[in-house]
């Protein structure tokens, strides 16, 4: 059975999904996105993730094809036509095709975004082997424009960064600027020192997290100290621990940086507890 996407308005099967030629978003990259977490067919932190969606389609002066409701209506619309259990849902949205390519846009009033949605099958998403071991990173320069606040689908150099940790004999990257560690290709990232839990503070460097944000508010709350600072690569690598947070791997620990390994080497415990208390907590308020 094909996979039931979301086009415009249109539920389809993927294999009959199409847009123009001419979408901004494919010239472009002129469009943002979202990826929410599925876990027992309910999704977790959507309030987060369309709050964040709304104020980058603000930054950008693009127009919001649909409202907070509606979307949730189509979440939950194809988390059930796909029978996703345990997954993702990707949200991308672009400022459409206002005719000819042009790297003037038009005003936002007068041209209908493109929405696309559609669904990935994760099963076990939360029991992740990997999680279980821990991750390997390397350290990039972090390259990208200044606007990382913005949650864009300029995603080239962070596959680059991923690419460049594969072939390293890694799993992921994190990148570095001015010395400091801004953020991993695809997540938020964090050092564990004498149990401080220590990130960079929010900016337009980094990605405003929704994961970041719960993870950060569950540890407040179990009485963790949370320290956000920058810091830098050669700090993490004398770190206890280190983990990185994001919607599809919600709290991954980190036990290798640039080769150098972390503790014993295997997941730390801060790291574990975090995972616990994300996955307990988040599941409480899944909708």
């Amino acid at each position: 059975m094909s996979r039931i996407v979301y086009v415009n308005g249109d539920y389809l099967p993927e294999e009959e999904a199409k847009i123009s030629i001419f979408d901004r978003g494919f010239l472009m990259a002129d469009g943002v996105y979202e990826v929410t977490s599925v876990l027992d067919g309910k999704l977790l932190d959507f309030g987060g993730h369309a709050a964040r969606l709304e104020r980058s389609l603000t930054e950008l002066d693009m127009a919001a094809p649909a409202t907070t409701e509606e979307l949730l209506e189509i979440h939950r619309a194809l988390v059930e036509k796909n029978g996703i259990v345990d997954g993702l849902v990707y949200l991308q949205i672009t400022r459409g095709a206002p005719g000819d390519r042009d790297f003037a846009f038009p005003d936002p009033a007068t041209t209908p975004s493109t929405i696309v949605l559609f669904t990935q099958n994760k099963p076990g998403l939360a029991d992740s082997p990997q999680a279980r071991a821990g991750i390997k990173v390397i350290s990039v320069p972090d390259i990208r424009w200044h606007r990382r606040d913005i949650k864009t689908v300029q995603l080239l150099y962070p596959s680059m960064a991923k690419m460049m940790a594969k072939k390293a004999g890694a799993d992921d990257a994190w990148m570095v600027e001015d010395g400091y560690v801004t953020e991993g290709s695809s997540n938020n990232a964090y050092i564990v020192k004498g149990g401080k839990i220590i990130t960079r503070q929010l900016s337009n460097d980094i990605l405003h997290g929704i994961t970041r944000a719960a993870v950060l508010r569950f540890a407040r709350e179990a009485q963790m100290e949370v320290e956000e600072r920058n810091f830098t690569i050669d700090e993490a690598k004398e770190a206890d621990e280190a983990l990185v947070t994001s919607a599809s791997s919600f709290v991954m620990p980190v036990v290798e940086i640039d080769g150098v390994a972390l503790g014993d080497g295997t997941p730390g415990r801060v790291a574990r507890r975090l995972r616990e208390i994300y996955l307990d907590e988040s599941r409480k308020t899944a909708i």
